[in-house]
């Protein structure tokens, strides 16, 4: 449900037709989920389904739109999402809408769901640095080198990957814990 919880995050700034979504998704938001017309309709139709937006119609110079708006339920489930621990499973950098919105959320819960997001981060670090480690042994051996070509090349990309998303909750980890500083004298 990311960029459902991306249009109720705007839509709690101001009401906006589509076309503004759209545009404001785009000037920075897109890295965390598709701005595309069709996602956004997608999620449009999702939350006027769930009851969380509505819309009027509005003229604008002379042509009719649509203008959205957030209900009291989609608050409550805005406000649900916002306060709850990070999703580190997303599209693209989910953690970052979090962060975007994250002055709507309660202060209390700000600390102690980075907090909760740090601890994750460094469970899925130690589990890829021993994915790495034990590669790095296996690569070493006998047994690598009697493997042919294809195996290797697979193997070589796989254990990319594991050292990216080791190196990645690195830099993470070391990320949120200045940021947990920062809110903390932010927050004074």
């Amino acid at each position: 449900m990311g960029t459902d919880y991306i249009i109720l995050g705007l839509l709690i700034l101001s009401n906006r037709t589509i076309y503004q979504l759209r545009s404001r998704i785009d000037k920075g938001l897109n890295i965390m989920y598709s701005s595309s017309t069709g996602s956004i309709q997608a999620a449009i139709k999702k939350l006027l389904n769930n009851g969380y937006i509505d819309y009027r119609d509005i003229q604008d110079n002379g042509k009719k739109k649509k203008e959205y708006y957030i209900t009291d339920a989609g608050r409550r489930e805005f406000n649900n999402w916002i306060n709850s621990p990070i999703d580190s499973a997303g599209i693209k950098c989910p953690e970052l809408s979090k962060i975007y919105f994250m002055g709507f959320s309660k202060q209390e819960n700000r600390f102690e769901n980075t907090q909760e997001y740090i601890t994750e981060l460094k469970n899925k670090y130690d589990s890829l640095k021993m994915i790495c480690d034990e590669s790095g042994l296996f690569i070493r051996s006998i047994n690598y080198d009697n493997l042919d070509n294809e195996a290797k090349d697979i193997i070589f990309y796989q254990l990319a990957a594991a050292r990216f998303g080791r190196d990645l909750m690195s830099f993470a980890i070391k990320w949120y814990e200045q940021f947990l500083i920062e809110m903390r004298k932010c927050d004074e």
